[in-house]
C-alpha cells in the first residue's frame, strides 16, 4: 500500500507535500502532477495533511474507490512499476 496523488494535483503542483516528506526523493514532480514512489513511501501521512487541494489518498484502494484508478496507474508508471490490482 502506498499513498497516491490524484487528479486534483494536475496543474496545481504546490510542492508543500515534498517539503514535509521525511524521505528524500519519495515525492517527485512530474510534468503535470506530483508522484509518490511506492517503494520509498513509509506511509507516515505527513503529505496527506499538507496538501492544499486534498489530492492525496492514503492508499491505492481509497484512490480507486474514489475513481482515481488512472492516477494509481500513472503513479506506478512514472516510477517504472506495474500496478498489480
Amino acid at each position: 500500500m502506498s499513498y497516491i496523488i490524484g487528479n486534483k494535483c494536475i496543474g496545481e503542483k504546490d510542492g508543500s507535500c515534498m517539503e514535509v516528506c521525511p524521505i528524500d526523493d519519495c515525492i517527485v514532480e512530474g510534468e503535470t502532477s506530483m508522484y509518490i514512489n511506492p517503494d520509498s513511501c513509509i506511509n507516515c501521512g505527513a503529505c496527506l495533511y499538507e496538501c492544499p487541494v486534498e489530492a492525496i489518498y492514503d492508499s491505492e484502494e481509497d484512490a480507486i474507490k474514489y475513481g482515481e484508478l488512472e492516477a494509481v496507474h500513472k503513479n506506478y508508471e512514472f516510477f517504472g512499476f506495474k500496478f498489480k490490482q
